[in-house]
């Protein structure tokens, strides 16, 4: 199952510990110490740039019969319960979980291939007795007996595997790792060693970081960019090959650019057939058709010894921009000294890693040339550094450089923004400003709203007012001739209207009906039948009315006055009387005329 990716500000790049050995059937690599099960059972491995999965090798792998005595030590498997380890026991370890049995193709255009057991176990980088080794639990391990595959890997690949058996893909070693805040970043640097420099250089491998003191970097800083091909991420551009003090002099190798794949998985360079002949030429070397492999004579090889020459590998990003981006890797002959043994042959022979290359799937570059280049590779960033690899004597202490997290990068910047102060603090005045005018804003509307509904409110109380005392003054006896002129919201009574409390509201809705005098004659309303509203001020002059019904015949009333004419369902120019109520509209109670 995947994690969530996480980082972890407090996490620290770690340096694989190298075995202290050189070992291999193609040449002498500087290999490093992993343990693989519970308890650990140490190996040692060579890194893969292109593997997600540990690969141990297995007890099937050496046969009494047909393999040398040594062959479990040969192929990196080191003591296990004071014994020498045949190879990954399975039935050994009480964490190992099977998968089953699928191909191994890291290299399948140059046929390393090989069938594997593939299972989930504990894998520590760096012996089982040492309790500090970075380990993690549940990790994908194959077990392969095949002898392409001589040297178990230590993967630097970021590809998921996937298998039929299982419903989802698991991530690569260093995924999890980092996933894990094991490690900062997704990255990793990496450069082989040499045998022949000083007294030996092992190889250095640091994950999550670099060693500043293993390589000379690039005047401009340039670094390279992913390719678009998953399977080939650490794809350059080789531009030209030069070779100097070669037994023809100095010669250029190459008629033409073309683009190689770094993978430290195969040892040699597979290069295009026409610049493989050049190198015949230059170096005077021997095709051997039964093996593929270029063979050196003694004579030739006594020859090159004491003429040491020198290769010149122009590295570039692209082949259009080969004049500023560009890295050249410097490879004395001794890079290419190399012996290869059993199975190829029963005795050591010394050989020339260079490779005939059928077409252009088939060209990389192998671990010969991390032996003089320093590798860096970021997978969060997508691009990779190559550099020359350095080799001052005495070495000096390591200087690991941590490399951070893409996302812990981002966070960073978000969080400081990199703006100034005088920026910072326009922005802050900014906003200070808007919002003071967003509150000013605010209470301004708020204030008129409440207005609004304070004179709506009084607007309501006038009317059910007016409408009450006309019902009152129709069925008492009461003087109702005498109605006060109103010039805006006000009491009944003359008195300006006080703002009432908002939860006094919902007593008083606008949308009321008015009362319907008992004078009249009962009637079905429809609203589609409403004539337009006398404007509630509008003062007119009538004449009283004479009662409508014996119980009005006792009212007292002459002459006219003015009145208030309140909304009528009659429209404009109604007769209708409207007379003053003694009830308060405020209080509810009865007060006297």
């Amino acid at each position: 199952m995947r994690l969530a990716a996480r980082t972890d500000a407090a996490s620290s790049p770690y340096v694989v510990p190298p075995s202290q050995k050189f070992d291999g059937n193609d040449g002498s690599w500087s290999t490093f110490k992993i343990s693989v099960g519970t308890p650990g059972q140490d190996f040692r491995v060579l890194p893969s740039t292109k593997s997600g999965v540990t690969t141990v090798i297995v007890p099937d792998g050496c046969s009494a019969s047909r393999d040398p005595v040594d062959c479990p030590q040969l192929r990196g498997a080191d003591v296990f319960n004071s014994a020498q380890n045949p190879g990954f026991q399975v039935s050994a370890t009480s964490s190992w979980s099977s998968i089953g049995q699928y191909d191994i193709d890291l290299e399948d255009a140059l046929d390393y291939t090989a069938p594997g057991l593939f299972g989930f176990d504990q894998v520590a980088l760096g012996p089982a007795a040492d309790s500090t080794s970075l380990s993690l639990a549940s990790q994908i391990v194959a077990g392969v007996a095949e002898l392409d595959y001589f040297l178990g890997l230590l993967p630097l690949g970021q590809a998921a595997s996937s298998f039929s058996s299982l419903g989802e893909s698991i991530d690569s070693l260093l995924v999890q790792l980092r996933n894990s805040t094991k490690i900062p970043s997704l990255s990793y640097a990496y450069t082989a060693g040499a045998k022949y420099r000083l007294k030996s250089v092992f190889g250095n491998l640091v994950l999550g970081g670099y060693d500043s003191t293993r390589f000379k970097p690039a005047p401009n800083g340039f670094s390279f960019a992913f390719s678009s091909d998953p399977s080939k991420l650490l794809t350059v551009g080789v531009d030209s090959i030069l070779a100097e003090n070669s037994l023809v002099g100095t010669l250029s190798l190459t008629s033409g650019a073309h683009f190689s794949v770094i993978d430290s998985t195969v040892p040699e360079l597979w290069l295009p057939t026409a610049v493989c002949s050049q190198f015949e030429r230059a170096f005077g070397l021997t095709y051997d058709p039964s093996t593929d492999l270029y063979l050196v004579n003694d004579t030739i090889h006594q020859q090159l010894v004491s003429k040491d020459p020198t290769l010149t590998i122009k590295l570039v990003n692209s082949l259009q921009d080969a004049t500023t981006n560009y890295t050249n890797i410097l490879l004395p002959y001794a890079a290419f000294d190399l012996q290869v043994s059993y199975p190829h042959f029963p005795e050591a022979t010394r050989y020339f890693p260079i490779r005939r290359a059928a077409n252009d799937t088939q060209y990389v570059l192998g671990r010969t040339l991390l032996q003089e280049a320093y590798l860096i590779v970021d997978y969060e960033r997508e691009n990779f550094t190559i550099a020359e690899a350095v080799f001052p004597d005495p070495l000096p202490a390591a200087n690991i450089v941590t490399i951070t997290s893409k996302r812990a990068a981002s966070s960073s910047q978000s969080g400081s923004s990199g703006l100034g102060t005088g920026t910072i603090v326009g922005i802050a005045i900014g906003l200070a400003i808007l919002s003071f005018f967003a509150m000013f804003a605010f209470f301004f509307l708020r204030k008129r709203h409440i207005k609004k509904q304070a004179f709506e409110l009084a607007n309501n109380q006038a009317s059910d007012a007016g409408s009450t005392s006309q019902l009152n003054c129709a069925t008492s006896q009461l003087n109702c001739a005498t109605a006060m002129k109103l010039h805006g919201p006000s009491e009944l009574s003359g008195t300006p209207l006080t703002e009432l409390d908002s939860r006094h509201v919902n007593h008083f809705h606008s949308d009321q009906k008015l009362p319907v005098s008992i004078n009249d004659d009962p009637v079905e309303l429809h609203a589609e039948s409403r004539g337009p509203i006398t404007p509630r001020w509008q003062e007119v002059h009538m004449p009283l009315q004479p009662p409508r019904s014996p119980y009005d015949s006792d009212q007292a009333s002459n002459g006219s006055r003015p009145v208030s004419q309140l909304p009528s369902d009659d429209g404009y120019g109604s007769n209708e009387q409207v007379i003053r109520s003694g009830v308060s509209p405020l209080t509810g109670h009865f007060s006297p005329l």
